[in-house]
């Protein structure tokens, strides 16, 4: 088997966490075990990446010249491909218009052409015009879930768009004591008896009514409710109702921003109940990380989060806080929490998605 040169572009461990991070992260993980390829991660930062993937001596870290984005599209990367006799370059969303390579871009979704309402028109405009330029542009179009599949291949007119799917961290499987979590979470963030809703900040994750359910059914007398991940599109519907709020009820809703990942895995094991309602996702990482820690966990039933269909009868309508605490109620004495962790734990695995990937090449 002739050995294969794969680039990886890894500017986004350059920033905060997101669904992007993960994705790379988890895949690479397990692709870079393949001693038979050669993989060449590039960033600004480099010495984080060395902390993420480790030193192999199949991976090159190579550095960026700048954190600018066109200068990385425009310049560094092409060159850092023809420098490297690269074979395979691998990009989220986006791909350079200078081509030395094969491409492969992975689009996580295209949530913006389905669900216009939760997203700016600027933002709709430029990344329909992108994303689609760069499936046309690469030779492999991947994604994380049927559903996207289906919207990707329906919106750029495309019929090869494969699905590598997202996985879970094993960390969030391993055993771990609840009393000591829930003191460490204490002594750090001076929390405890917590609803956690793990999600950067945009309309379409629907903070406001998990607000509203969490305010109007008096939550706040026995819990916290906890917010983690940065902001991105500004809530409206959210501020104009949280402004409105009682001081001691205020007191109980808590912002965390910039969270580390161990961290954030202390924030999932310690929580009382974890809550996804997003209105729309092209996958939806965090419910399937907070039941791996066999946390008690409601999930919104939309768009890709409907394949979660073992989560069952902690499903809800995203548009209904009524439906909301109903699943709440539910979720709070959980008593299937374990078998949910096994079918995550049996599906959702990264050594899967790593041969679903080694498969297509």
């Amino acid at each position: 088997m002739k050995t294969a040169n794969f680039f990886v572009d890894c500017h986004v461990f350059d920033g905060n966490l997101q669904g992007t991070t993960t994705h790379l992260k988890g895949l690479y993980q397990e692709l870079i075990k393949d001693k038979n390829n050669n993989f060449f991660l590039a960033a600004h930062d480099i010495d984080n990446l060395k902390l993420v993937f480790g030193i192999h001596e199949n991976v090159i870290y190579i550095k960026y010249s700048s954190k600018n984005k066109l200068y990385r599209l425009l310049i560094d990367i092409p060159k850092l491909i023809q420098q490297n006799k690269i074979d395979y370059a691998h990009f989220q969303y986006i791909v350079p218009p200078i081509k030395k390579c094969k491409y492969i871009v992975t689009i996580h979704d295209v949530l913006f052409l389905d669900y216009p309402i939760y997203f700016p028109l600027l933002y709709r405009i430029k990344n329909k015009v992108l994303f689609k330029y760069s499936a046309k542009k690469s030779e492999y179009v991947l994604t994380v879930s049927e559903y996207s599949k289906e919207k990707i291949e329906k919106h750029f007119n495309i019929s090869n768009v494969k699905i590598i799917p997202n996985a879970i961290d094993s960390v969030f499987f391993e055993k771990f004591e609840k009393k000591k979590e829930i003191q460490i979470v204490k002594t750090k963030f001076n929390l405890e008896n917590y609803f956690l809703f793990v999600s950067r900040w945009e309309p379409r994750k629907n903070h406001h009514n998990l607000l509203k359910t969490y305010v109007e059914n008096k939550y706040f007398k026995k819990y916290k409710l906890v917010f983690v991940g940065d902001d991105a599109i500004n809530n409206k519907a959210y501020n104009e109702y949280y402004r409105l709020l009682d001081d001691e009820i205020k007191a109980n809703i808590i912002r965390l921003k910039k969270i580390n990942y161990s961290d954030l895995i202390h924030l999932v094991r310690a929580a009382s109940l974890s809550v996804y309602p997003s209105f729309a996702e092209g996958f939806g990482i965090p419910p399937l990380e907070s039941i791996a820690s066999c946390v008690p966990t409601i999930c919104s039933n939309t768009t890709a989060m409907s394949d979660f269909d073992f989560i069952g009868d902690c499903l809800f309508d995203p548009s209904s806080p009524i439906d909301m605490n109903n699943k709440i109620q539910t979720a709070l004495s959980d008593n299937f929490i374990k078998d949910k962790q096994r079918q995550v734990n049996l599906k959702y695995k990264w050594e899967l998605s790593a041969n679903f990937f080694k498969e297509i090449f």
